[in-house]
């Protein structure tokens, strides 16, 4: 299993070399696409991508920590929301085809 990294421009290049689409345009529906799902996600709504997964806000309760420095002294860490993804099934199975170390 390979540690690479697939990134924005990655796939604007490969969408762009397969279509034949400029990069540009590629680019801009790319980024708009992940501001619309960010915009729905700070407003605590769910996004559901079919076939790749759901995206959705998730609050996690305040808890007491510990500093492992000095754990005599508790820490407070405050509730905070986050985003959880839950990847689809189809996703699931092609992860699940990779060799296990």
């Amino acid at each position: 299993m390979t540690n690479i990294t697939l990134t924005k421009r990655d796939l604007v290049m490969r969408i762009s070399d397969e279509t034949g689409l400029r990069q540009q345009d590629i680019f801009t529906v790319v980024q708009k696409t992940l501001d619309y799902i960010t915009e729905a996600l700070a407003k605590g709504d769910k996004v559901e991508l079919r076939k790749f997964g759901v995206f959705e806000v998730k609050v996690r309760k305040a808890r007491v920590g510990r500093n492992p420095n000095k754990p005599e002294t508790d820490v407070q860490i405050p509730a905070r929301s986050t985003v959880k993804f839950k990847a689809g099934k189809e996703m699931r199975m092609q992860v699940l085809k990779l060799p296990t170390k």
